[in-house]
């Protein structure tokens, strides 16, 4: 279990393989083989408690022979780690006492009793005086999170780190926390600051057990796109050689981007339409998959309509290769929910765009909280005269 730079850690491949099985959109004979895969994994690591779970949840077929084989396994290695903390206690220093209870927590995560590590992670808290290694425990505890999707878990795991570099802690731990924070962010559908986070740790990136540096690249890109203004995609993702030197590896990725800064809006569409099965399988952009492919294409045509006062319809038609039917059924629903700012004559066949103006916006809200706060303190005067 221990981190090896480079190597995505095992548990978190084996959280996307079963999440690919519950995946309507994955072909069965693909699922066979995932199956297959998910079996020799929880068979080669003895994981007689996620077994269980597996099992009760019709993902795996209940094999007793190998249950009570793995079960026999586990508790002989448990007997053997309890006794190499006993005799730690006894014979050796505070450092050996550490290393002992850390071995049981990472062989309870290893082997998915997700109650038992976080239990034992705790314990071996109390043995560990650094800062750093208090921050291991917490990363461990993260991947933990990650593996169930557990958010409250994560979020407070996050505050308690936090909390921990106020205490003093290293700037790669520090670094390594962005990426982790970036990702439940990213899970829990804040873009904004997901990508701002990811930005921040391209150049620093050595969360290796989390994800391959490609799968950040694109997690970076994604987030980027529907987050930053024109100007800030340009200085920081399109010219970024960091993402220059992997985004190629990726595929449909750097036309997706190109395109969408080069306003070639038909091919910007035929790259979105190629990145839409990776995005769908992606344990963690998953449920905000509809939400995404709606943000990006409000994006793309507040690019479009931004030069404009007004255009018709069958030029914006013309230029992302679609119908004029479908352009005007795809306004008419961002322009209800108010994502787009424009209205369209259908008569005429054009769009005009009508782009409130900043400073007006700015004191119609100030004007609006300002009767709320009249109305508030009004209404809290007549209970004290009360």
């Amino acid at each position: 279990m221990e981190n090896e730079e480079g190597k995505q850690q095992p548990h978190l491949i084996l959280a996307h393989k079963l999440f690919l099985l519950e995946q309507p959109d994955v072909p069965d004979i693909e699922k066979v083989s995932l199956r297959d895969e998910v079996l020799a994994f929880v068979k080669a690591d003895d994981m007689a408690p996620l077994y269980q779970t597996l099992v009760a949840k019709s993902v795996l077929d209940l094999d007793e022979a190998l249950l009570d084989s793995m079960r026999v396994k586990n508790q002989e290695e448990i007997v053997k780690l309890d006794e190499k903390i006993a005799d730690a206690e006894e014979n050796l220093g505070e450092s050996e006492v550490r290393e002992a209870y850390l071995a049981k927590s990472l062989y309870y995560i290893r082997i998915g009793h997700k109650e038992e590590a976080l239990q034992q992670l705790k314990e071996t808290e109390t043995k560990t005086v650094a800062v750093g290694q208090k921050m291991d425990l917490v990363f461990y505890t993260l991947q933990i999170g990650f593996f169930y999707m557990d958010f409250d878990l994560i979020s407070k795991s996050i505050e308690k780190a936090k909390k921990l570099f106020d205490e003093g802690g290293d700037w790669e731990r520090k670094n390594r926390l962005k990426v982790y924070e970036g990702l439940y962010c990213l899970s829990t559908r804040n873009f904004k600051k997901a990508a701002d986070l990811f930005l921040d740790s391209i150049s620093t990136f050595t969360t290796y057990e989390l994800f391959p540096y490609d799968t950040f690249i694109f997690y970076t890109v994604l987030t980027s796109i529907i987050s930053l203004d024109r100007v800030s995609i340009k200085s920081k993702v399109v010219d970024a050689p960091e993402i220059l030197t992997v985004i190629g590896k990726i595929p449909c990725l750097t036309d997706f981007l190109n395109d969408l800064y080069g306003c070639q809006y038909k091919s910007f569409f035929s790259a979105f339409a190629g990145l839409a099965d990776a995005i769908k399988l992606d344990r963690y952009l998953h449920p905000h998959f509809r939400y995404y492919m709606r943000e990006v294409r409000v994006v793309v045509y507040s690019q479009f309509l931004e030069p404009y006062k007004s255009v018709t319809i069958d030029a914006m038609a013309k230029a992302f290769g679609v119908s004029v039917d479908f352009i005007d059924v795809e306004l008419s629903k961002f322009i209800a929910a108010g994502k787009l700012h424009c209205k369209i004559d259908k008569v005429a066949g054009v769009l005009e765009t009508n782009r409130p103006d900043a400073k007006n916006a700015l004191y119609q809200a100030t004007i609006k909280q300002g009767d709320f706060l009249l109305n508030r303190i009004q209404k809290l005067s007549r209970v004290i005269d009360l």
